[in-house]
């Protein structure tokens, strides 16, 4: 993954062949041209465990309409951290009632949230002219 910067506040990256952008608000002297990083991390989390509900619903064959998540996070004031995320998973019209601790189950499955339980080391280098 290469980060690169696009001007004012817009940090880019390339990966896979996909370009994402970011860009911070105009009150954060930005453009409000693309999400926050953080924003992006934030709809990582619901994506992927989106990804992984739509795989519980269609391995059985389970019609997706309807089918949504609505993230919530509660925010610590002091530490300008999230302290909480709370996923609220709307069933499917026809939902199979057996299956739902499963589905929230697979949803727990999700490699964004994994990789928050159990973070990885991280090692930052520099490199250049001086």
């Amino acid at each position: 993954m290469e980060i690169t910067f696009g001007g004012n506040k817009k940090i880019n990256a390339s990966f896979h062949g996909f370009e994402i952008k970011t860009d911070q608000p105009k009150s954060a002297g930005g453009d409000a041209s693309a999400p926050t990083p953080f924003d992006l991390f934030l709809a990582s989390l619901g994506t992927c465990a989106g990804i992984f509900a739509v795989g519980f619903l269609q391995s059985r064959n389970i019609s997706t309409e309807g089918f949504k998540i609505d993230l919530s996070f509660d925010w610590d004031e002091t530490s300008h951290l999230v302290k909480k995320v709370g996923m609220n998973i709307t069933l499917p019209k026809g939902f199979p009632a057996q299956y739902k601790d499963a589905l929230i189950k697979s949803t727990e499955l999700c490699t964004v949230k994994r990789h928050l339980a159990n973070p990885p080391a991280f090692e930052i280098t520099a490199q250049g002219e001086q």
